[in-house]
């Protein structure tokens, strides 16, 4: 602080004391308490905080002295500042100006900031030095406290060695007993003394003398050794007889752990646990419960493939034993390897188990195919199904027995839906079943389904056509499901149908109707006019009653799943034709890969019904997911069943996918052919159809349009609209979307017009199948074919300047043209192929020169061109391949 004595006569005084640093450790020892009585003395230091000048308050830059009692003493030395300058002082050598009142002022003010920041580092240094006190106080009577479990703990261990010790001593005393006995039968004399010292003993060891903290574990009493007895002066030393006690000798516990009961019953005597006894057996009992135990026979159930771990636990034995045995037959395995049954079988055989086979297809025991018994069998109605060529008339003809008109309805006037229908025989009264199958070429597998689930098939063949590619495929159909044919020549009513002409060629494909001495019978109908209608019935009735149908109604259904669909309003909708037992509301299904309980059923007619008894189809409402066309269905008992059913046929389903999709490794020859096409070009597609037949369809009829250089790719395929999820996967692969007889409701709608994603709409097959077979088309290279125009001969070679070499040619035959393809042939070797760039005449350029005539050529970017070379003029022509 720099002080003024006079106005005029200012000096500044430097203070002479030394700047030093205090150190900022504090040390400081503490003492450590572990288990068992063992301690340590640690050093601690603590370290203040460095801060740099201005920053920090004075009571941190000086550290507080240790005392904190005192702290009057740091009041009184703080130091007094003037407010107002004091005296000027006497021999100062530099002379200062006077001060002015601002700088008075501010000065003024320093100094009151100074006195408050005095006397706040003041204060906190106090609390710091109250809580530095409180702090040592309470770290003192911790190490008081540690010390006194120190020294409670050293007592514990010496009580614990003494009473070690003591009960060693008494075990040798119990030890030297036999030796006791024998020196007191040969020194009677010594009886009285003997005997006497044990009745003094009890009193002795009963209050044992208090001892010393500081005494050690030697100074004892003085019975705690084998008390020795003088015979007489110079008596040799002898072992006293230790006193018999009834009670087992030993250090007794004074108390247990303090617990509620413990503390009641403080005065009854503490028995013995539980557990003390439990160890005190098996410490007497030894290695006695290693002794092997009886062997136990288990019947071990073995799937396709088990791990051994698994194995191991059905058995109740050591995976090691089980990976021992398998070691013994040469294989290395791990406790979680999979081995296959007949291992399996071999280890659980070799361990006196039995063993019972199971395969993972035996969940689906019983679901199909009980034998009813004949009494409880009634008749019923006959399944027929009507097949034959597209636009033959099937539709029509079975619209005239139903009195319906189902064809209008279809797309293109052809039928692409199968349908199952109940009629009414009018003079009988019976009911007769009606399955609808398309006629289209691609519809091959809705044909042979309706061929699996019918008794009767009816083949109608047009008479102004005869027999065709469908009609042929048709009678291969019936012929493998092995039921009998009724030909229902249809369209007589037309002036040039000649129904001879179609029983002749049905001839052709082992088909011998009955006017020809066959046993096929065959009607002459006509769908338009409704001609011979009865006739038919009337055949179908007596071909009925000849296969005697008779089946259970009382037993659960079974069926199979004509067709299935994905409805919007209702969801998973399947075709159902029950072909035993009766299929009721709220029944528990499966079909295939997906089960339900039944919530409704609806007939041909849309009317709802209770319940279906066989040979009636019906719509089945209540499916998990549309089932696949074809899927057999039964009723099972429980849901439980179900889902393990469904789960089963779910996994094959996706291994089946899987092993289709990567190919598995199969003979040479396939191995081949996909190295063959794994370079072909793959045409994305994602499909949507109304039905599962539709889509069935569609898929086998892309399948056929593949050759090896370009293949439809199917991305998903299902069935229901179109989805916002479709487009997306689509825009992923850059796939087109079709969707036959189906829309894409408006969210896809505007995702797919913004992503720029194509979506097609058919309703007719044949236009999708051609659509797909021009796209599929546009990917196949296209091929490329040379067309000769003719040839010439070099004569001379000629340089020009600016132009290069040129050659002077005789066209020999045919026409050379500018621009052109040619070849420099060379000794019967082509040397080069490129274009002709220039062709001259005389000094015109030349579009063509024709047979006879000379020229100059010259060729682009070459030039060694030599007398007697031919050259060659062709065309290359692109010619657009198609499949």
């Amino acid at each position: 602080m720099v002080d003024t004595k006079t106005p005029g006569d200012k000096t500044l005084s430097v203070p002479t004391k030394t700047l030093t640093l205090k150190p900022r450790v504090e040390t400081g020892t503490v003492r450590q308490s572990f288990s068992h009585g063992r301690t340590k003395q640690v050093v601690v230091e603590k370290r203040g905080k460095r801060r740099l000048g201005g920053d920090a308050p004075a009571g941190e830059t000086h550290a507080p002295e240790p005392v904190v009692a005192k702290p009057a003493p740091v009041v009184a030395k703080a130091p007094s500042r003037p407010s107002a300058p004091a005296a000027p002082r006497a021999g100062s050598g530099v002379v200062l100006r006077t001060l002015t009142e601002d700088e008075r002022s501010a000065r003024a003010s320093a100094l009151a900031d100074a006195k408050v920041r005095d006397i706040e580092e003041r204060r906190l240094a106090e609390e710091e030095a109250k809580r530095r006190s409180s702090k040592e106080g309470i770290e003192q009577a911790e190490r008081e406290a540690a010390e006194a479990r120190r020294k409670a703990e050293e007592e514990r261990h010496r009580l614990e060695e003494e009473a070690k010790r003591k009960a060693e001593l008494e075990a040798k005393k119990r030890f030297g007993e036999a030796e006791a006995k024998a020196a007191t039968t040969a020194a009677p004399g010594t009886t009285t003394t003997t005997t006497a010292r044990p009745a003094a003993r009890p009193t002795a060891s009963a209050v044992p003398p208090a001892r010393a903290p500081g005494v050690a574990a030697d100074a004892s009493d003085e019975d705690e050794g084998p008390r020795q007895i003088r015979r007489g002066p110079g008596g040799a030393m002898r072992p006293a007889v230790p006193p018999k006690t009834t009670h087992k000798p030993g250090p007794q516990k004074e108390r247990g752990r303090l617990t509620l009961v413990t503390a009641l019953d403080a005065d009854n005597v503490r028995e013995r646990s539980i557990a003390s006894f439990r160890r005190r057996t098996q410490r007497l009992k030894g290695h006695a419960s290693n002794e092997p135990k009886e062997k136990i026979i288990r019947e071990v159930v073995i799937p396709e493939a088990i791990n051994i771990q698994e194995l191991a636990n059905r058995m109740s034995e050591r995976a090691v034993d089980v990976i021992r045995l398998l070691m013994k037959q040469g294989a290395m395995h791990k406790i979680t390897d999979v081995i296959d049954a007949d291992t399996a079988q071999l280890i659980a055989e070799e361990l006196g188990h039995t063993v019972k086979r199971v395969a993972a297809s035996d969940v689906e025991e019983g679901l199909f195919d009980i034998v009813d018994d004949s009494t409880d069998t009634e008749p019923r109605s006959p399944v027929v199904t009507v097949m034959g060529h597209v636009d033959h008339g099937k539709t029509s003809l079975l619209d005239a027995l139903r009195h319906a008109n189902v064809v209008s309805g279809e797309a293109g006037g052809i039928t692409q839906h199968i349908g199952a229908y109940q009629v009414t025989s009018p003079e009988s009264g019976k009911k007769i079943t009606f399955i609808d199958t398309p006629g289209h070429a691609a519809f091959t597998a809705m044909r042979a389904r309706g061929a699996k689930v019918t008794d009767i098939v009816i083949l109608v063949v047009a008479a102004d056509d005869g027999v065709m590619p469908q009609t042929i495929e048709a009678i291969n159909h019936a012929k493998a499901a092995k039921v009998p044919m009724i030909i229902a020549i249809n369209k007589i009513d037309k002036p040039d149908a000649k129904p001879e002409r179609v029983r002749t060629e049905l001839l052709q494909h082992e088909v011998q109707v009955e006017s020809f001495g066959g046993d096929v019978v065959d009607v002459e109908v006509s769908a338009k006019n409704k001609t011979n209608l009865d006739k038919l019935l009337e055949m179908i009735a007596l071909q009925a009653e000849l296969l005697d149908l008779k089946t259970n109604a009382e037993r659960p259904a079974e069926g199979t799943v004509i067709e299935a669909r994905l409805d919007r309003g209702r969801g998973p909708v399947a075709t159902v034709l029950v072909q035993r037992g009766t299929l009721r509301i709220g029944d528990i299904i499966v079909a295939g890969a997906e089960m339900g309980r039944v919530r409704a059923l609806i007939n041909d007619q849309g009317v709802n019904i209770d319940e279906a008894g066989p040979s009636v189809p019906v719509e089945v409402l209540g499916f998990n997911g549309p089932p696949e066309a074809g899927d057999r269905l039964a009723v099972v008992e429980n849901e439980a069943r179900a889902r393990q059913v469904t789960s089963y046929r779910a996994h094959q389903k996706r291994e089946n996918a899987a092993a289709s999709i990567s190919g598995m490794r199969g003979s040479l020859e396939q191995m081949m052919s996909q190295l063959k096409t794994s370079g072909r070009k793959e045409f994305p597609l994602i499909i949507k159809a109304d039905v599962q037949g539709s889509l069935e369809a569609i898929l086998g009829s892309l399948e056929k349009l593949g050759t090896d250089e370009v293949a439809a790719r199917i991305l998903h395929a299902g069935v229901g609209g179109i989805s916002e999820s479709d487009v997306t996967l689509a825009e992923g692969f850059n796939a087109a979307i079709i969707g036959f007889s189906v829309r894409a409701n408006k969210e896809a709608a505007a995702a797919a017009k913004r992503n720029g994603i194509e979506i097609r709409y058919y309703n007719i097959i044949y236009d999708l199948v051609d659509d797909i077979k021009k796209a599929m088309s546009g990917l196949l290279a296209p091929t490329l074919r040379e067309t000769m125009l003719g040839n010439a001969q070099i004569l001379e070679v000629f340089n020009i300047s600016k132009v290069g070499k040129v050659a002077g040619c005789r066209v020999t035959d045919g026409t050379v043209e500018r621009g052109a393809n040619v070849r420099l042939i060379r000794d019967n070797v082509v040397v080069h192929e490129g274009k002709l760039s220039t062709l001259k005449r005389f000094k015109d350029e030349v579009k063509e020169v024709q047979s006879g005539q000379e020229c100059g050529m010259a060729f682009e970017n070459y030039g060694d061109m030599r007398a007697g070379d031919v050259i060659e003029c062709y065309r290359v022509e692109t010619i657009q391949r198609s499949l």
